[in-house]
């Protein structure tokens, strides 16, 4: 019997539809699949506890070697919606900044985009009374209107750079197959194109719209401008 895969999703809604296709194509019988906060994703494929994963991108820098592959991510272009740094200051006169503990990819580009486009350098501390802090996700849905500064974190790096931003991509820490590669993405374009049905059982939140977030925010196609794009962000992050 062959040995089932071992991959790891992230826990969000933005990858729904990726697990709908995982749990109902062809693969769900050939794989072992757990559902992690992102920064639980990373360590994971990192210790070799998975083959796969989807996994912040930051964790590109800290793997030896690895092989992105889908043609698939989690993406945006332009605003994403739940990727944020709030303050009731606006971001040049804060002095402190709490990270997301759930997250490695979104503190990183905080760090690129308040030094290279806001030109600002807070400290990063633990504590509850920071000035600002990053969130991501879904505890981020229907938050907007409680801050006095909400910045969306991928709207900011599309105005720097002009291209889109990749936040998660599937990455695995060994060779894979083409004939599971080919598998792999016919099951995740299947979870794609069983979104309306998705939503319809998700969870609603005030002042959040779900049905555009997953249609329209999330951008899923990792193509040739987003593959550049990630390696500018790479290259930012290594001097943050």
């Amino acid at each position: 019997m062959m040995e089932k895969m071992r991959i790891s999703a992230v826990s969000y809604t933005n990858a729904k539809p990726f697990v709908f296709g995982l749990t109902h194509g062809s693969l769900n019988d050939k794989i072992e699949l757990s559902l992690d906060i992102p920064s639980d994703c990373a360590d994971k494929l990192i210790n070799n506890q998975v083959d796969i994963g989807l996994v912040p991108v930051a964790t590109l820098l800290k793997l030896p070697s690895y092989q992105i592959v889908s043609d698939y991510c989690i993406g945006a272009i332009g605003a994403v919606h739940s990727v944020f740094i709030f303050s009731n200051k606006p971001i040049t006169a804060i002095k402190s900044i709490r990270a997301d503990k759930q997250s490695r990819t979104s503190n990183l580009l905080a760090k690129v985009l308040l030094k290279n486009y806001w030109k600002t350098n807070p400290e990063w501390v633990e504590s509850e009374d920071a000035d600002a802090f990053v969130l991501i996700g879904d505890r981020t849905f229907g938050k907007v209107e409680q801050y006095a500064y909400a910045y969306d974190l991928s709207a900011t790096w599309y105005e720097m750079t002009t291209k889109p931003f990749v936040f998660a991509a599937w990455v695995s820490n060994k060779a894979i197959s083409e004939e599971f590669i080919s598998e792999f993405n016919e099951t995740l374009k299947l979870g794609l194109a069983n979104r309306p049905e998705l939503i319809k059982e998700l969870d609603t939140f005030p002042n959040f719209d779900m049905t555009k977030y997953l249609n329209e925010y999330i951008d899923y196609d990792l193509d040739h401008s987003k593959k550049a794009s990630l390696a500018h962000f790479l290259e930012l992050a290594k001097t943050v």
